[in-house]
């Protein structure tokens, strides 16, 4: 047998079933101490309708899933849409062409384009790895000096975890910062062995214990809206409905744009924070990332 082409598979495979309880599966929850938190090896087993030997196998990296017994896992481990995507990646079963050269992120002219026509509204263009690559000057006042960091710091989450200042301003830091966590980790699934992934990664697991306890849990997340809560140190709190669009190209490049429900205290808190820009639309806010 070929072993298993993503290591990583038995630990999503792990942290999955530790997740579980057999009363959520529909399984007879016995009286016996159990000695691994969640589901059982044997329990997934019968989930799954396949033998225990086979299924540990799998966990170990020591037999390749067929795309019959991944459709099974998915049922049994009771994954959602971006699960069983991440579970499809780390198999190989949806990268079978080869492996490209790794492109210099660029922004593409109507996301530039895009960052511009929104005054009011502050605007990031994320890479991979949520690297930020552009972004507008109510973005900067909102967030940070963009221009002023070095560009390898340039990333939304090492801001959200190592400066003081981003990671002050989130009323909700340790909901905002995990789900980070869980899309960077979506990511991960589509190219496990990025070396600057690794870098980042490993960074913020010696920085910081709550990323290494998040990033362990295998959490996914696609999602492309949801809603932030600030307290800008200028204009007071802020709740601001964060929207997230892909770009059509398959660059993996996404414009993240925050707005304010018209009208509302931070509708009008925002238009005062973002008067106070100086630069004029056009300037060029963004840098190659050859990563």
């Amino acid at each position: 047998m070929k072993p298993s082409p993503e290591p990583h598979l038995g630990a999503f495979l792990r942290a999955r079933r530790a997740q579980l309880t057999p009363h959520e599966c529909g399984l007879p929850d016995t009286d016996s101490a159990r000695r691994v938190a969640g589901l059982r090896r044997e329990e997934v087993a019968r989930l799954a309708a396949i033998s225990v030997d086979y299924y540990t196998r799998l966990e170990q990296g020591r037999v390749r899933a067929s795309a019959s017994v991944l459709a099974t896992l998915v049922r049994a481990l009771r994954l959602d849409d971006d699960q069983r995507s991440y579970l499809y990646e780390l198999a190989g079963r949806t990268a079978d062409r080869p492996r490209r050269r790794r492109q210099t992120q660029r922004v593409r002219p109507a996301m530039r384009r895009l960052l511009d026509q929104l005054p009011e509204a502050p605007a990031l263009v994320l890479g991979k790895r949520l690297d930020v690559l552009a972004w507008n000057p109510a973005a900067a006042a909102l967030y940070t000096d963009f221009a002023a960091l070095p560009a390898d710091r340039r990333n939304y989450l090492r801001l959200m975890f190592t400066d003081p200042a981003i990671r002050g301003m989130h009323q909700e830091w340790a909901h905002d910062a995990r789900d980070a966590v869980a899309a960077l980790r979506m990511e991960a699934g589509a190219d496990p062995d990025d070396p600057e992934l690794a870098r980042l990664v490993g960074d913020l697991s010696v920085q910081d214990a709550d990323f290494r306890t998040w990033w362990a849990e295998h959490r996914v997340n696609g999602a492309a809206y949801g809603t932030k809560r600030y307290r800008h140190r200028l204009v007071g709190d802020l709740t601001l409905d964060c929207d997230t669009w892909a770009s059509p190209d398959g660059s993996g490049q996404r414009l993240m744009i925050l707005t304010a429900e018209p009208g509302s205290p931070s509708h009008d808190a925002l238009r005062i924070l973002t008067s106070w820009t100086g630069e004029e639309p056009g300037t060029d806010r963004t840098e190659d990332l050859a990563r």
